[in-house]
């Protein structure tokens, strides 16, 4: 099978990346390398990716994703037969400043993959979604059926919009689109803006934590080795045309994140000195993903523990580091 892995360069979408080409796929994978976060880090995970598969099956192409003769281009010339779209500006926090990095990467980006399946033969889409479009959401645990109507952020908004655009091409078109609904993934080659990697920073250095809403923060995270083997799951399975599908995916367990921090410490071997600070702007208290429909369909099946993740976490962060 032949696929195209955007956001190539991206935590999941490496990881993926080497999941398939140890399958036998063939990848192409699209990256911006842009400065987010330091490209240094995106290109490392290349280089590990290359360095572990035979790189006559993977293909790789920096660009643009809303660049559109870029995207006509590169879809005339491959024959895929799925299309992973993970590339995306990330970040709940950083669209409250940068709303244009959003529309164009978001909406424009994933407008023309749409395109670019719909007139290439493409018999599979799956992308990225996230737990961020069920917004404040009183349902506890999550789920697909819960109203997705009330976005807190225009990160969660452009999500819930890419859910709306991918329905539309499904019943146009008959475009298979799956989107899955990502819980806070964590585990080593992360990103630099996410939580695991500012408390581990920040506890190496004797720098205080800022932890929001006074600490009453809970959270399903989910080890990156699941993730990924749901995401495979999804990707290399049959779908028939035209069927559109939104899956949770995470681990389904809540975890305190005083917890999660007490962990980290003692992965680490260092106390964290903790700095509460109130709720910021366009977060959420809880999430927690209901992932019945997921192992329904696919059989997916969490196995990596908190512990252990940050265990796994802490060894790869002391080491890439130094």
């Amino acid at each position: 099978m032949k696929v195209l892995v955007t956001g190539v360069a991206g935590f999941i979408g490496a990881d993926l990346t080497s999941r398939l080409l140890a399958a036998g796929h063939q990848v192409v994978g699209v990256d911006n390398f842009n400065d987010y976060y330091t490209p240094e880090l995106k290109r490392d995970r290349i280089a590990k990716v290359i360095g572990k598969h035979p790189t006559h099956n993977f293909k790789l192409l920096e660009g643009d994703v809303h660049d559109r003769p870029l995207m006509k281009d590169m879809f005339a010339k491959e024959s895929f037969d799925t299309v992973v779209h993970l590339a995306a500006q990330a970040g709940v926090r950083y669209s409250l400043e940068n709303p244009d990095s959003y529309i164009d990467s978001n909406l424009v980006g994933f407008g023309a993959i749409l395109e670019g399946c719909r007139h290439s033969g493409v018999k599979h889409l799956v992308y990225a979604s996230s737990s961020s479009v069920y917004g404040a959401n009183k349902n506890f645990p999550f789920k697909e059926t819960d109203r997705v109507d009330n976005p807190v952020s225009l990160y969660a908004a452009t999500k819930k919009a890419n859910e709306l655009m991918a329905h539309s091409y499904s019943h146009l078109y008959g475009l298979a689109c799956t989107g899955l609904r990502f819980f806070t993934v964590y585990g080593p080659w992360g990103r630099p803006d996410m939580a695991p990697f500012r408390f581990a920073e920040r506890m190496l250095k004797g720098e205080p934590i800022p932890v929001y809403n006074n600490g009453e923060m809970i959270r399903d995270f989910t080890y990156i080795d699941d993730i990924s083997e749901g995401v495979l799951r999804v990707t290399t399975s049959d779908t028939p045309a035209g069927r559109y599908e939104v899956y949770n995916i995470g681990r389904g367990q809540q975890v305190p994140l005083m917890d999660f921090i007490a962990a980290m410490s003692d992965s680490l071997g260092v106390e964290a000195d903790i700095n509460f600070m109130p709720m910021q702007d366009g977060d959420v208290p809880r999430t927690m993903a209901d992932t019945s429909a997921l192992k329904r369909d696919y059989g997916y099946s969490p196995r990596v523990s908190v512990e252990e993740g940050v265990e796994r976490f802490a060894q790869w962060y002391k080491s890439y580091y130094g």
